[in-house]
Order: structure tokens, then sequence, then C-alpha cells
């Protein structure tokens, strides 16, 4: 079931850096709302709020209700800039959306049955994860949370790519679009136990007699020639 996230906001008139350290003292994040059919415009929300909302992974890409100056409106996550120590929040973006236009976000991938997969659980092998999130394009009412993958069928060395995800109705991903069906996940044997099957192998294999090159005419008749044995 999908969640519903609220944004409370509110208008600020003072803009520039002065205000906005004013703003974060007040406990507030400065932020702007963009996009639609409407200007621009300068907003504040709750800090504390923000980042208990921020901890949810479908908070990122969720269809998100801001509600501002008592009116709502649909609205995603475009932007966050954070502090590089303490990672408090210093700027947000919000982009406004349409109903009727189609709206691209990057979506959580999220991989089940990994544990039971014969390439882990016989095999011996590990999972690699290529990617951790794709772009997703189709109408708002039609995003997806998160998209999951199934590795419980897969064996040793098999891989998962783009084009083998399954996906909600209308919704489609961006990079198949450009003929880019990457690799999503892999289950492979570890790094250690490759090197101990190398190490196992032969140093060179024999050649079959059929196969073998005859010698080359000069290289034989340089040669030297086994002395004849001596009669007794």
């Amino acid at each position: 079931m999908k969640q519903n996230f609220t944004v409370i906001a509110e208008t600020r008139a003072d803009e520039g850096k002065g205000a906005s350290r004013r703003l974060r003292r007040e406990g507030k994040v400065p932020a702007v709302l963009y996009g639609g059919k409407d200007k621009a415009q300068s907003i504040a929300v709750s800090h504390n709020e923000m980042w208990k909302s921020l901890k949810v992974e479908a908070f990122y890409s969720h269809i998100l209700t801001l509600t501002l100056d008592g009116q709502s409106q649909q609205v995603v996550l475009k932007a966050l800039q954070r502090h590089p120590v303490d990672e408090t929040l210093i700027h947000i973006d919000f982009q406004r959306i349409l109903a009727d236009q189609i709206l691209r976000r990057a979506v959580p991938l999220h991989f089940k049955g990994a544990d039971v997969a014969p390439g882990v659980k016989i095999g011996g092998g590990i999972v690699e994860h290529h990617l951790n999130q794709v772009d997703v394009e189709c109408l708002p009412k039609d995003l997806p949370e998160f998209l999951e993958i199934d590795l419980s069928g897969l064996e040793l060395n098999d891989v998962v790519h783009l084009s083998q995800i399954k996906l909600p109705e209308g919704v489609s991903l961006a990079e198949l679009k450009h003929g880019n069906d990457q690799s999503v996940v892999v289950i492979h044997l570890p790094r250690a136990a490759k090197e101990e099957e190398v190490a196992a192998a032969p140093a060179a294999a024999e050649v079959p007699a059929a196969n073998q090159k005859a010698p080359d005419a000069k290289a034989a008749a340089a040669a030297p020639k086994a002395a004849a044995p001596k009669k007794k």
C-alpha cells in the first residue's frame, strides 16, 4: 500500500544568505517551489519534520502533498542540499507536477530471494548489485514507490538486465528507450574462489597430435643430426 506524505510550507518574502541563516536558526529550511503552470515561489519548511520524512526511502520517489498557505498541491522532491559535516538540511527544491504530464523519477530497486537462489545456496556464489535504482517514466498516478526483482531462481553466473524487470502498467524504463539494456544484478563466485580455480588449472594443456603443426623445413635442416650408432 502506498504511503501518503504531506509537507507543510509557508511563503517567505526575505531572500539572500542573511535571510536563509535566520530561517535556519528558527529551525526552518529555505526552499523553492517551481514547475507546473505557476511561477517559482520561495518557501520554508520545518527542519525537524523534513528530517523525519527523509529517513523514509519512499519519500524520495513518492508524490508529495505540499500544503502552502492552506492550499494543497502535488509535488516531488527535486533537489536536496545538506551540510557537508553534520548533514543538516541547507536547501530544498520541490517541483510541481501535472496529472496529465509524463514524469521521470528515480525509483529504488528492492531485491528478494537472494538467500534461496541456487547460485548462492548451492553454487556458493555472491550477489553483486550493479544498480540500486532506475529512472522510470510514467504519469504521476502510476509512479511506483519501488520495483521488485526476484532472485530466487538465479543460478551461478546468471544476470538480470533492465529488460527483465517486471514493470507496472503505464511505467517504462528511461534507459531502455536509448537501447541501454544494462545489467542490474549478477550472481558469481567470490574472487578468492576464482583464484583457487585458476591456481588448480594445469599450466598448459597438451595439444592432440592431429592438431600439432609440422616442423618448419628450414628449422629441421638446421637442427643437428643425431650421430649414427657405431658398428661393433
